[in-house]
């Protein structure tokens, strides 16, 4: 569990990736940072409700922190993209992943494979009875409205928002782990309350979605699992 203390804001407008301005409960404008590189498609829409952290960092030129929108159908998205990984650390160490207890070393950031990349969480067993296993975290924040609104408990998910070479290249190099040997395994994290399944976006990405593909085929394990969001804390649960 991930506790926040969060306040409300109204946006403005998302710009330059990692800057947005918004309006302050006491009427004040401002800008703070949002740490997502994404389109962020369904999560920044002008008047939306959104929740900031503050930093205690004086040396920051923007002390706020973009953690959370409301929407205005009132689903709650974390838009911040760190916060995946911080989310799936503390699921691993408390084995809230079953299919991935037992490990007894969590090394996150690992360098590996052929195109130079870095593993969100390398994990190894000293008994050797567990295959060594790499696993790659994606956050999921793209929702189908249309899908929303038609099934509004069956909300239809998507991966990624926008043309990922980033992410064609760890499917890539998740195969080639298999293909060695070790455990490969990629985790969607639904970051989004009215997401409720995933599919690659060949809409968006159709090399990504046709990767995606080939490494089920040649035994990348993928796997799903959904934060349960609140203003006050985020857990992550499988679905």
């Amino acid at each position: 569990m991930m506790e926040l203390s969060l306040k409300p804001a109204t946006l403005i407008k998302r710009y330059k990736r990692f800057l947005a301005d918004v309006i302050l409960e006491d009427g004040t404008k401002t800008t703070m940072h949002v740490a997502n590189t994404g389109a962020m498609t369904g999560c920044a829409e002008s008047g939306d409700t959104i929740w900031y952290s503050t930093s205690s960092n004086s040396k920051r030129k923007y002390p706020f922190s973009w953690e959370l929108t409301q929407t205005q159908s009132d689903d709650f998205i974390c838009v911040n993209t760190l916060r995946a990984n911080q989310l799936v650390a503390q699921a691993l160490k408390n084995n809230v992943i079953t299919e991935l207890r037992g490990y007894e070393k969590i090394i996150p950031e690992k360098k590996y494979g052929r195109e130079n990349s870095k593993i969100d969480f390398f994990l190894s067993d000293n008994s050797n009875a567990l295959t060594d296993a790499y696993v790659e975290v994606k956050s999921v924040t793209l929702l189908d409205e249309s899908s929303s609104s038609e099934l509004p408990n069956n909300g239809q998910g998507y991966f990624p928002d926008t043309v990922s070479t980033r992410g064609q290249k760890h499917l890539r190099e998740l195969i080639e782990m298999v293909e060695q040997g070790k455990r490969a395994v990629l985790l969607f994290a639904i970051l989004h309350s009215g997401i409720q399944s995933v599919k690659a976006a060949a809409h968006i990405d159709k090399k990504y979605a046709d990767l995606l593909i080939l490494a089920q085929a040649k035994g990348v394990e993928v796997l799903t699992y959904k934060a349960n969001i609140s203003t006050h804390k985020i857990v992550l649960q499988s679905l």
